[in-house]
């Protein structure tokens, strides 16, 4: 079997290739670099040095004729989306039509997409969110995602394209760029390390749902392996607000340092998390690593790799 992953140099992208790759699978990724880094892409795969929006793109995936594509290819930074809309929907509404157009001119068998958890529900009336719970997201990057869904179901009617969406919560771990807007884990830790102070946020009670990168990375190789075609939400069910996190970390990196506060910025969200209920039911799967353990592991990866972030 083979599997092309888009945006495979990125965080959650290399980690889903990577697992693929100990499985057996043949894996060929497409990357533009433009966040992601060329040193991510694990040994063996195939790399394409291309945006998705390239013409060259499409005969990418015709020459490798994947069995599977794993759409992790986006912009993905809330502000960028509020200041540049038109950017943001070029890049994930127009460059992830462009991707399912190439999949099925390949005879692509499985489309899997990496959507949004947080971003597509809005500010929800009721929590934790299910794949039932009303869409109203209050930034462009969050209508982008549920607009791929939507068009992800179109193609499923009138092309038949099996697919699953992934609506992901905060996704954590080893690799994750602590330079980015998002990751506050990644950003939290790098920080503390270095002796240097954090910024929160908000007025300290925004939660979000966290669940470490390998738990993330099973419910992708559960979906490849499924006959079910939808949205599936791969959340923990629980709130961690931010000064949860910077009081978690504090002790593991023994950094004392008090954090600056912040407001809120535009697009984000107050609260949210995340069931993962149905992604038990059909997939068979469920976070295993506990934030408390996946924090420590991200500590340890953190301490041994500082030269990485520099």
């Amino acid at each position: 079997m083979k599997i092309l992953v888009t945006g495979g140099a990125g965080f959650i992208g290399s980690h889903v290739a990577e697992r693929y790759l100990a499985s057996g699978w043949e894996v060929a990724v497409v990357d533009n670099l433009s966040s992601g880094r060329r040193g991510n892409v694990p040994e063996g795969a195939a790399f394409y040095e291309l945006d998705i929006r390239d013409l060259e793109f499409a005969e990418a995936v015709a020459a490798e004729r994947p069995d599977v594509i794993s759409h992790h290819a986006a912009q993905m930074d809330v502000r960028i989306s509020t200041t540049e809309p038109a950017f943001d929907a070029d890049v994930n509404i127009v460059g992830s039509i462009k991707v399912v157009e190439a999949a099925l001119a390949a005879g692509v068998k499985k489309f899997i997409f990496s959507s949004s958890g947080g971003a597509v529900y809005g500010e929800p009336e009721g929590l934790p969110v299910t794949e039932e719970t009303p869409a109203r997201p209050v930034s462009q990057y969050g209508c982008s995602k549920l607009a791929v869904e939507r068009y992800l179901y179109l193609y499923n009617v009138q092309r038949g394209l099996d697919y699953v969406a992934l609506r992901y919560p905060n996704v954590y771990g080893p690799g994750q760029d602590p330079h980015g807007e998002a990751g506050v884990t990644a950003i939290f830790a790098l920080k503390m390390l270095d002796g240097e102070p954090c910024i929160i946020f908000g007025d300290g009670t925004e939660s979000r749902d966290y669940v470490y990168i390998d738990d993330v990375v099973d419910a992708h190789a559960l979906a490849a392996d499924s006959d079910f075609s939808g949205i599936l939400c791969v959340g923990s069910s629980k709130e961690t607000t931010v000064p949860e996190i910077f009081d978690s970390l504090s002790a593991l990196t023994g950094n004392k340092l008090e954090p600056r506060r912040e407001p809120l910025r535009p697009g984000e969200i107050h609260r949210i998390c995340i069931s993962g209920a149905k992604a038990k039911e059909i997939l068979g799967w469920a976070p295993k690593v506990s934030f408390e353990e996946g924090l420590a592991r991200l500590v340890e990866y953190v301490k041994g790799n500082r030269e990485r972030y520099r």
